[in-house]
């Protein structure tokens, strides 16, 4: 497997305790108003106990990407998120309901990276841009797309991980981080990685995440096994807010795809 240090960060993350005070929280913006209260959802995601982390996770999906939307609180809460991910609390278990997929904290925030990255793909832009909407002219995507590189480093750290959930959830992570032109450069190195971690998968989810990529960079995706029924996790209920993230959920789907 490539060594983690061959595909470092060209900067250092900068230390959680430092974005959490030296950001100005309320003088940013999430989806119900100024974000002054988010370093307290931040500094939760770490308590003892798990009620709490798993309020916090579910505040910074809901409300600082709300409904896949990004805001000014959401790149500073990134990079303190990345920059969290070693600290051995994150290891902790999360609660965990009919829509969750398995994992403890750390795959759950490097989920959360992955759906703030998959907005500011090329993809994002280029649907953006047809509808009027380029994230050239959208602050809180400029800024997420700037530290892209960074978020690459953190999550890449983890590929290799002896949990398998967490292995999958950073491999996930990687693939729209690797649109960043200062980054991708390395998918080629990436792309045996992505094979192994979820192309293996027992979720089928994550297997047709690498057939899409692998299909999309060009490669050759010919052994992998995707979802033979498409409907499978789809029912009639009501989709939580929070799955509105995923194109699927207009379908009813009941499960969110980790990507």
């Amino acid at each position: 497997m490539t060594d983690v240090h061959e595909l470092s960060s060209p900067g250092a993350l900068p230390d959680p305790q430092e974005t959490l005070t030296r950001t100005n929280w309320a003088d940013l913006d999430h989806a119900y108003g100024p974000a002054k209260d988010v370093p307290r959802m931040l500094v939760a995601l770490l308590d003892a106990k798990q009620a709490v982390r798993t309020k916090a996770l579910h505040d910074i999906h809901h409300v600082v990407h709300h409904q896949n939307t990004l805001y000014e609180a959401t790149a500073p809460t990134a990079l303190y998120v990345a920059a969290i991910l070693s600290d051995p609390r994150t290891t902790c278990s999360v609660d965990k309901d009919r829509w969750s997929l398995p994992g403890n904290m750390r795959a759950e925030l490097l989920g959360w990276i992955t759906s703030v990255a998959n907005e500011v793909t090329e993809a994002a832009d280029t649907i953006g841009s047809e509808h009027g909407f380029p994230l050239d002219d959208y602050p809180p995507a400029v800024a997420v797309r700037d530290i892209r590189p960074l978020l690459f480093s953190a999550a890449f750290a983890y590929v290799g991980d002896s949990d398998r959930h967490v292995s999958e959830a950073a491999m996930a992570a990687c693939i729209p981080l690797l649109d960043d032109p200062r980054v991708r450069h390395h998918r080629a190195a990436v792309v045996p990685l992505l094979r192994q971690v979820l192309g293996t998968s027992e979720l089928w989810q994550y297997r047709e995440r690498a057939i899409d990529a692998l299909d999309a960079w060009g490669e050759d995706s010919a052994g992998l096994e995707g979802q033979r029924n498409p409907f499978l996790f789809c029912d009639t209920d009501l989709v939580p807010d929070h799955l509105t993230r995923y194109a699927g959920a207009d379908a009813g789907c009941s499960e969110e795809p980790p990507f």
